[in-house]
């Protein structure tokens, strides 16, 4: 089990280490860890992220949480705590550090034209992750139509045209009528 507890540790620590952007931006810092150790299945961690965004928290501590509680099966809590300190201590650190220093670190050029580069890279990180939720998630695998999930498709127009048609409406709404489709196109049909 301490073995268990270290890996994933380490794995957690580096993904809040080195990512920057936020829960989304680390996405694929979690597939490929989660993937190569085979902690959970594609699905069982796209599952995951559903449950992640739609619970109260970050997105990337709730899914380290769930990751560490599945995996770590002797002691689900001992492997929820590791996995969720480990992603937080870096953020933490670093958080902490430019603080402290905010002032001085802003009047530096290089500074300042880094996080305007680092803005960029953000925006395509997020874009990348969207379009591969996206296409796991309505089956773009082939050039043909033959894999698709028309049903998640038709979940994601829906919402999506929810979202731009009544502007005020926030999240959660679109969670639970998000949820709603769901159990319609797949429960009842």
């Amino acid at each position: 089990m301490w073995h268990k507890l270290w890996v994933l540790f380490y794995r957690f620590f580096l993904i809040g280490l080195f990512t920057i952007g936020g829960g989304y931006a680390m996405i694929p810092m979690i597939t490929d860890a989660v993937l190569a150790e085979g902690w959970l299945s594609m699905d069982e961690l796209l599952n995951f992220f559903a449950i992640a965004e739609s619970t109260p928290g970050p997105f990337a501590v709730n899914t380290a949480t769930l990751v560490g509680f599945t995996w770590v099966i002797e002691s689900p809590i001992l492997g929820a705590l590791t996995s969720t300190l480990a992603v937080i201590i870096p953020s933490f650190v670093i958080i902490y550090f430019i603080a402290r220093n905010f002032h001085h670190m802003m009047e530096n050029k290089i500074v300042v034209f880094a996080l305007i580069g680092i803005k960029a890279v953000v925006v395509g990180l997020i874009i990348g992750v969207v379009w591969t939720l996206i296409s796991g998630s309505i089956g773009i695998t082939t050039q043909t139509f033959k894999n698709w999930d028309f049903y998640a498709l038709t979940i994601i127009v829906i919402v999506f045209t929810v979202s731009k048609i009544a502007k005020k409406i926030g999240p959660i709404p679109l969670i639970i009528l998000s949820g709603l489709l769901g159990y319609i196109f797949y429960g009842l049909l």
